[in-house]
């Protein structure tokens, strides 16, 4: 990797730690037809709002990671090929990333405090993963992307009915995830290990349950 190659991906990581993310798509919005009934456009409740933006503090904690770990794989690879594709993922998870940078401001909200944590974590993680070669990084970030998008399933789920906003970004977050997993899969991932899957969701979780209140 050059050095401009380097310096590019440290401006990344710093940009991405400090919330200064630039996005190349603008922030999905609700469809009208959901927002149109008088009975939908409540405003939420502080309790409601409270527990959307403990939710997108999550989702952004997320996204700090899918930077790091795609930085770090895109490191580990001597394939141009790859480093096209990781490149290519990493700018969509940037838009999520400034989608819910947005949403925790608008909420009036903050990211997690362990951002600089989660950050060097995953990059480790990522570069460990690419040292196994690149079948299995594409495997690594395959796995990453389902549990992401379950993760995101849950969301949908748990999210106030009438938080418009916050369902409209994790909703284009759920579909970008799934294309990221069947990119990986095409592009020759394998299947991970289920020892390794399980230890990827148990990491999920603390990350997760961690980034909900800190």
């Amino acid at each position: 990797m050059t050095l401009d190659e380097l310096i590019s991906e440290f401006d990344r990581g710093l940009r991405s730690m400090t919330g200064v993310s630039r996005m190349s798509r603008p922030v999905p919005e609700a469809p009208k037809d959901a927002t149109e009934s008088a009975a939908e456009t409540v405003e939420l409740t502080a309790e409601e709002a409270a527990h959307s933006a403990a939710l997108m503090r999550v989702n952004h904690v997320g996204e700090i990671c899918a930077q790091a770990l795609y930085q770090a794989q895109k490191i580990a690879t001597n394939s141009t090929v790859l480093k096209r594709g990781f490149e290519e993922a990493a700018r969509e998870e940037e838009d999520h990333l400034a989608w819910t940078s947005k949403r925790l401001r608008d909420l009036d909200s903050r990211p997690s405090f362990l951002n600089p944590l989660w950050y060097t974590g995953s990059l480790a993680v990522g570069f460990v993963a690419g040292q196994f070669g690149d079948r299995a990084s594409l495997g690594f970030m395959a796995e990453t992307e389902r549990q992401v998008e379950k993760h995101l399933n849950s969301h949908m789920t748990r999210l106030p009915v009438n938080d418009h906003a916050s369902r409209a970004i994790v909703e284009q977050m759920r579909v970008d995830e799934a294309a990221h997993a069947a990119a990986a899969i095409n592009a020759g991932g394998v299947e991970l290990p289920f020892p390794v899957r399980g230890l990827m969701r148990a990491i999920s979780k603390v990350m997760t349950r961690t980034a909900y209140y800190i």
